[in-house]
């Protein structure tokens, strides 16, 4: 079989990887791509939301199924432009990939349903919005309602950072048109985990849970990033709490969106906050989370291909999806200034003397002069090693990142950390 996958992250690279595995698989290819994905798969230069060159393409190299990675072309209606021209691809369309693509939506329907998930209100009115902020106790959370990759989601711990944030999403624009409303909800306090799931419309299939790291810095300080690190499976999150979410909040809301003339069929991606009262959604995600990638399908013992083909023929009831008795860390490598300014085109050294058993997977790389590996990104690479125990995939991860390095080079060194201490 020939695959497409779309996108240029480490996720990308993960899911190529793992796909490669598939003896069913005869060529794979990757749009656009990264210096890691070329090893294993031909790149195509189409960027991502390009998606009409995407399926002229996919005919044109008779490609027997596509994988999304990011959440731009499924915003854009990937889905929808394929499956009208008869050429199978995993995703939602786009009315259903709306669950991501806009907060409002997604907060909507979660209270229609009455789903778990933090008290909110959405405007469109930036005098409204700041009206509303003087009766709300502090902290609180404001997010812009469209895609923002991964930075949209701001915490006022002040009024005058709560004013600020609303300011500067819905009057300076910096998310763009993203901004054009908010959802101010409450502050939720507790452990935060992210559960995947593949369902094909009608029937759902939970992956390993994992946690991830979205500020720059260690113990969690600055800005949010696209995702510093993750690891599975977290010790809280235990088979009594995974069934209780999928219960409470997983089929829930794959039902609602049927409900709603809208069936979500692909991956779907909860971000929970586990608090006093029990499980809530702060998000979802219409698509393969990065960093959680990187460390839920070093554990999938099942063929992912099988798992796709189930989800594209709607018989994921009859598939049986396993996965490795084990734990998985992966630490993302950033450029430093990131996710401000810097700079790019540092040659990457070491590759070569990680342990066979590491994985590592680019995201910011490109080729350079004389086949060299150089920066291209903000997240440049996530090394990912598995073990027995957190510990043990912890202490690998490090030791074998410790051989890799570029100009500037960014790290944290407390993922997974507060697992094994």
């Amino acid at each position: 079989m020939k695959i497409l996958v779309i996108g240029n992250g480490a996720r990308e690279h993960a899911l190529a990887w793992k796909i490669a595995q598939s003896p069913k698989i005869t060529k794979i290819y990757v749009a656009p791509g990264n210096a890691g994905t070329s090893a294993i798969a031909t790149n195509l230069d189409i960027p991502p939301t390009d998606i009409n060159n995407l399926a002229l393409t996919a005919e044109k190299a008779s490609i027997d199924l596509t994988v999304v990675g990011p959440e731009a072309p499924l915003a854009a209606g990937i889905v929808d432009l394929f499956e009208a021209r008869h050429l199978p691809i995993i995703g939602p369309g786009r009315e259903a990939a709306r669950i991501e693509s806009s907060k409002v939506f997604t907060k909507n329907l979660l209270q229609k349903y009455k789903i778990p998930c933090a008290q909110s209100r959405s405007f469109s009115s930036h005098s409204d919005a700041r009206k509303y902020l003087d009766s709300q106790r502090l902290p609180v959370v404001i997010k812009a309602d469209g895609l923002a990759g991964g930075k949209g989601v701001l915490i006022a711990f002040s009024k005058e950072e709560a004013e600020k944030a609303l300011f500067d999403t819905m009057e300076t624009k910096i998310f763009g048109s993203a901004g054009n409303q908010v959802v101010i909800e409450e502050f939720l306090e507790g452990k935060e985990v992210s559960l995947l799931s593949f369902t094909d419309g009608e029937n759902v299939i939970p992956m390993v849970p994992a946690c991830d790291y979205k500020r720059i810095g260690d113990n969690d300080k600055g800005p949010n990033t696209g995702g510093m690190g993750s690891y599975s499976p977290p010790g809280f999150f235990d088979k009594e709490l995974q069934d209780k979410v999928f219960t409470s909040i997983i089929e829930p809301t794959i039902r609602a969106m049927d409900s709603e003339g809208t069936p979500y069929k692909g991956i779907l991606y909860a971000g929970l906050m586990i608090t006093d009262s029990g499980p809530k959604v702060l998000e979802f995600n219409a698509r393969f989370g990065d960093p959680e990638t990187q460390v839920i399908l070093p554990r999938l013992k099942t063929d992912i291909l099988e798992i796709f083909l189930a989800i594209h023929n709607n018989r994921l009831k009859t598939t049986t999806v396993e996965w490795y008795n084990n734990a998985c860390v992966g630490v993302v490598m950033a450029s430093g200034g990131y996710p401000g300014h810097f700079k790019t085109g540092y040659p990457i050294n070491g590759l070569d003397n990680i342990e066979k058993d590491v994985m590592v997977f680019q995201s910011g790389t490109k080729q350079g002069a004389n086949s060299a590996i150089v920066t291209d990104g903000g997240r440049v690479l996530t090394v990912v090693a598995c073990g027995k125990d957190l510990k043990q995939a912890r202490n690998t991860a490090y030791q074998n990142l410790n051989t890799i390095n570029f100009d500037n080079c960014y790290f944290r060194k407390d993922i997974a950390a507060r697992e094994v201490n």
